[in-house]
């Protein structure tokens, strides 16, 4: 008699949680409905400076084996 009161009590808190959630929305739902304008990416690259940053040289190394026997 305990365990089918233990697993309702499990199932109805997982509805009422995914419920809870599922009702408070996500910020990616506000940005798609205009709420929030997105600016240009060229414009968000020119407001925060991005051309005033130094060359960052990266060594490509996905190409580098071991010199071990097979």
């Amino acid at each position: 008699m305990m365990h089918p009161t233990i697993s309702a009590i499990a199932v109805a808190s997982l509805i009422v949680a995914g419920t809870a959630i599922w009702r408070s929305g996500s910020p990616s739902t506000d940005l798609a409905l205009g709420t929030a304008a997105m600016p240009p990416l060229q414009e968000l690259h020119t407001m925060a400076s991005v051309h005033k940053l130094p060359v960052q040289e990266l060594d490509d190394q996905s190409f580098v084996y071991s010199a071990g026997k097979h």
